[in-house]
């Protein structure tokens, strides 16, 4: 079993939110989608893609619930995402050039399934640690580690926002998915770049290490990252296992 709570915020900066979120624990479903591109066009990606996957995944038979067949599923669902928004921004020239992070966790038999594009992140807080699960398709962390660059110049760099992989952006999409066994009173966080590209890590191992509640905690990493300048929209799905 599964608790979960999800909020978010349109920051200190934009002025409009173009992250988008679903918590849907009848069906085991958590999604959080950071949209991008002109006018509102970052919204209609970010919300049509969390949509679909939401509407795909509903038809999944609760009976056969094992990773592989979740996994599969997921993919499934996020190359279908892909497609509509790649067809919605074809027909449309007000929306030309929208795309969207996308993670998104579900759970199996023995545990949870996450998938992911772009660095929408998944973190696990479990024994007094936060850990990093999923990987971020960003030019940083598959270019500029592998050429050796160091760290505190990757902070500044340039390329450091350009993602290597998004929803909507090429019909050559490669999806990340992790599995995880969660033991009860372990946390689980799906985020967007809004709360972990500015919240230190400390600050939010902090947060999920109190025996607040999950809304509390939410409320509590958007108010961190807002104290931090908050300068994009903040979006955190917390889930906790029983």
């Amino acid at each position: 079993m599964i608790e979960a709570y999800g909020a978010s915020n349109v920051g200190c900066v934009r002025t409009n939110n173009e992250d988008y979120f679903l918590v849907a624990p009848t069906l085991g479903q958590y999604v959080v989608a950071d949209g991008m591109g002109g006018a509102q066009a970052g919204e209609h990606a970010s919300k049509l893609a969390v949509e679909t996957v939401h509407a795909l995944l509903q038809d999944l038979d609760p009976t056969h619930r094992d990773s592989d067949t979740v996994s599969d599923a997921l993919v499934s669902a996020f190359e279908e995402a892909n497609r509509r928004v790649m067809d919605a921004a074809a027909s449309d020239p007000g929306l030309e050039g929208m795309g969207t992070t996308l993670i998104a966790a579900m759970e199996s038999d023995d545990g949870l399934v996450i998938a992911s594009v772009g660095d929408s992140r998944g973190y696990e807080y479990e024994n007094d640690k936060l850990k990093l699960i999923t990987e971020d398709q960003t030019w940083v962390n598959e270019v500029g580690r592998r050429l050796g660059i160091e760290e505190e110049s990757l902070k500044t760099h340039p390329m450091r926002h350009v993602l290597t992989m998004a929803i909507g952006v090429s019909e050559q999409l490669r999806v990340h998915t992790y599995e995880l066994h969660p033991t009860p009173g372990s946390q689980v966080l799906l985020c967007s770049d809004g709360l972990h590209g500015v919240a230190p890590e400390e600050e939010v191992a902090e947060i999920l290490h109190s025996n607040d509640s999950l809304e509390s905690k939410c409320d509590q990493l958007i108010a961190a990252a807002r104290a931090h300048g908050g300068p994009d929209n903040v979006t955190a799905v917390l889930l906790r296992a029983l």
